[in-house]
């Protein structure tokens, strides 16, 4: 297994079933190593079939891959963390993961596999009156269900997405196997540079979905086409400096500043475009000018979105 994350990965959320499997093998021949899945995302078992492909045809071995997963809110509590990493490591056809996180600091009641996977966020989504159903899970029960994973060889990391300061701080307290890694939404108009320090300061590497900011919402009705990054000035002014596009500089600014970051497209010609920035460097002035954008405008916010789609107000950032 490889020793440290790729910097750039390849995001799987909201890629088609149909075309999960495909977009694997690509992204595989296009150059990427490091890919970001979820039991959420309800695609693992295409994504599978893409890594066997790939792996059969001799495009890559399995040492020479990083493959991220992430436990679902309604297997927090201790005896089902096995039971949906094992699911997760079937589907994707590994014997182990690279880095396993704890997707949202959410625990919501359990569904059985054999009645509904995912099971996304309802509790009963056929109900006349459906509802999102937390459960009375501490995070520390399902941190230590974690760690076994590390100890039984399922996952060879563990790390949590979505989580505050006050939540990282409260984990390092009781924490045996220490997270290796954190993955939170942060782009320019989201920098979290508190966040990001404090991970830091404790060791803990720091993943940024969402890279590009608004482009992934759009689809969803999340964002408003005016909130695009692409055409911020200090962007654009970028791109012309460097001869890049300026999804190339949004993607050099993550990594630049120490970020991991996981865009997604199911496009070959994308995929080589989002790979293709270690050939230039941003200055201080461009970092700056860039990180100045910040509106801390988060676009993933299930303060909003669970209140929208599923009738319930439960926000997790102040």
């Amino acid at each position: 297994m490889l020793s440290t994350m790729p910097p750039v990965g390849f995001g799987l959320w909201k890629i088609p079933k149909e075309d999960t499997a495909n977009a694997v093998v690509e992204a595989i021949r296009a150059g990427y190593r490091h890919f970001d899945s979820a039991a959420d995302y309800g695609n693992e078992a295409e994504s599978g079939e893409g890594f066997a492909r790939a792996i059969t045809e001799g495009l890559v071995t399995r040492e020479e891959l990083w493959i991220t997963s992430k436990l679902w809110n309604t297997f927090h509590s201790a005896e089902h963390v096995e039971e949906a990493c094992r699911k997760t490591l079937a589907d994707l056809q590994v014997d182990c993961l690279d880095l396993y996180l704890i997707h949202f600091p959410i625990a919501l009641e359990y569904v059985p596999i054999e009645e509904r996977y995912p099971p996304e966020w309802l509790f009963n989504p056929d109900a006349a009156e459906p509802e999102m159903r937390p459960a009375k899970v501490p995070l520390h029960q399902t941190w230590h269900a974690m760690e076994a994973l590390v100890e039984k060889g399922l996952a060879g990391r563990i790390g949590v997405c979505n989580y505050n300061t006050g939540l990282i701080h409260d984990l390092m307290s009781y924490a045996s196997v220490k997270p290796s890694h954190l993955q939170i939404e942060s782009h320019p108009y989201l920098t979290q540079e508190k966040l990001i320090r404090c991970a830091k300061g404790y060791g803990i590497d720091v993943t940024a979905f969402s890279p590009l900011g608004a482009q992934s919402y759009f689809e969803l009705g999340m964002a408003d086409a005016g909130e695009s990054l692409l055409g911020a000035a200090p962007v654009m002014v970028a791109a012309q400096a460097h001869g890049k596009t300026p999804a190339q500089v949004l993607l050099k600014w993550g990594v630049q500043r120490g970020t991991s970051i996981i865009p997604k497209t199911t496009k070959p010609e994308r995929m080589r475009e989002n790979l293709a920035i270690d050939d230039f460097e941003l200055s201080a002035v461009e970092m700056a000018a860039i990180s100045a954008l910040n509106q801390d405008r988060r676009f993933n916010d299930p303060g909003v979105f669970a209140e929208a789609a599923f009738g319930r107000f439960h926000p997790i950032y102040d």
